[in-house]
């Protein structure tokens, strides 16, 4: 399997024209904690803290990109474009118009489940991969890739439909003059390789929604979503 990976990997990288010398740590980048689990690996070979690095690296990236390519917006918009731009769903788009998704390493019972498929688990795998372009050939590989992959379609029409509904809800609550908003994560279940998390949403040190989603960003962005939503229906 790994071998497999690997040349497929290599055919991928090729396809991108991107240089890569550590392929151990790509294999990281793609491998979920099912994959990790099911063959015994060390915990922290699974691609959670790549992850947490490519978020990173991703905000940075696309922050430079709309500040020079948008030298008329002000900061809020920029802000609600980038949202826009490096939330959930618009990572899987990316990933999957270039297939990434085919490289992710799944333990046996997550690829039954559609562990490929799913978005949270795609847009972790594209943020790691991210993580580990940066940490093997520099910012100027992460821009190379970005150029082929997300800026092209920053205006997208298949972008619009993406909704950043943590935005979008603090937004409304500034405007209306409702508060602070604040998240917590108030429940986490399941194994390690399918867990469920619970966030609630807290305006002025009241709770008044909850999600939830297989990642703590999912559960909150559920339970924006849901706040969100019902304020306005109370105002109409």
């Amino acid at each position: 399997m790994v071998q497999a990976f690997q040349t497929r990997f290599a055919e991928k990288m090729q396809e991108l024209d991107l240089n890569f010398n550590q392929i151990d740590l790509y294999q990281q980048a793609f491998s979920h904690s099912s994959f990790i689990n099911d063959f015994n690996m060390n915990r922290l070979d699974h691609n959670e803290r790549l992850e947490f690095l490519g978020d990173a690296v991703l905000e940075l990236t696309v922050s430079r990109y709309l500040f020079d390519k948008y030298p008329e917006l002000p900061e809020g918009n920029l802000t609600k474009m980038r949202a826009t731009i490096v939330c959930e769903p618009s990572l899987v788009i990316f990933a999957k118009k270039i297939h990434l998704n085919d490289l992710i390493l799944l333990g046996k019972g997550e690829e039954k489940t559609g562990g490929r498929t799913r978005p949270s688990l795609v847009s972790d795998a594209f943020e790691a991969f991210v993580g580990a372009l940066y940490l093997d050939q520099g910012l100027p590989s992460v821009w190379k890739f970005a150029e082929k992959t997300i800026f092209p379609f920053v205006e997208d029409d298949e972008l619009e439909g993406v909704v950043d509904f943590k935005t979008q809800f603090q937004e409304y609550v500034h405007r209306q003059n409702k508060g602070d908003v604040t998240y917590r994560l108030i429940n986490e279940e399941g194994p390690a390789h399918h867990r469920l998390f619970t966030s609630e949403v807290i305006l002025e040190g009241t709770a008044i929604a909850e999600g939830k989603g297989k990642t703590k960003k999912e559960s909150e962005q559920k339970a924006a979503e849901r706040a969100y939503k019902s304020l306005k229906n109370k105002v109409k």
